[in-house]
């Protein structure tokens, strides 16, 4: 597996969410609605300055994020909401929403590595990952890999020293019985 930074993760939802919700409150008088963000998203003329896959995120999870129930997500909510994330995580749902499109600048491929392996990154199993787990997952992951091709060089190694089992032929010798058949002549 590449090595995946749970940093880079983290940082690009954090900027994407905080970006868009910037966006859409600077464009939203009274403060950013669930109708703001309808009204934003179907507006061709500002579309190209939203980011749809974390505009999406902040309408299908406006009620969540809006924590006094007010009508309006502020930015102390918002706030929160990324303190929350770094501090416990996001869940597999969270972060298949959130890089439906490849709105983080992370390949598809890596994401997809992020979403496969969630279950095995979740070292504490409490359904969220962090970046820490991230990392961490990253760097066992790449120490898995060298044991990987030591123990296969190893045993290419001592088939070579040995001779291999397999061999049919007679003319075929390992540097062990090279030895002792020209020993022995």
């Amino acid at each position: 597996m590449a090595n995946l930074s749970g940093n880079s993760l983290f940082s690009g939802i954090y900027s994407g969410l905080n970006n868009t919700y910037s966006y859409l409150s600077s464009i939203s008088p009274d403060g950013l609605t669930l109708d703001s963000i309808n009204e934003a998203r179907a507006d061709s003329s500002k579309t190209q300055y939203i980011n749809p896959t974390f505009a999406s995120y902040l309408q299908t999870n406006f009620n969540s994020i809006d924590k006094d129930n007010d009508g309006i997500i502020s930015s102390d909510e918002m706030t929160n909401l990324t303190n929350r994330m770094s501090a416990q995580g996001l869940t597999k749902a969270e972060l298949t929403q959130m890089y439906a499109s490849g709105a983080s600048g992370l390949s598809t491929d890596t994401i997809n590595n992020i979403l496969e392996h969630f279950d095995d990154m979740d070292t504490n199993h409490d359904g969220r990952i962090t970046s820490a787990e991230i990392s961490a997952y990253s760097v066992n992951s790449a120490r898995m890999e060298k044991e990987d091709e030591f123990n296969n060089q190893f045993a290419t190694n001592m088939s070579v020293f040995y001779g291999s089992e397999s061999s049919s032929t007679d003319d075929t010798y390992s540097m062990l019985s090279y030895r002792y058949k020209n020993s022995n002549s």
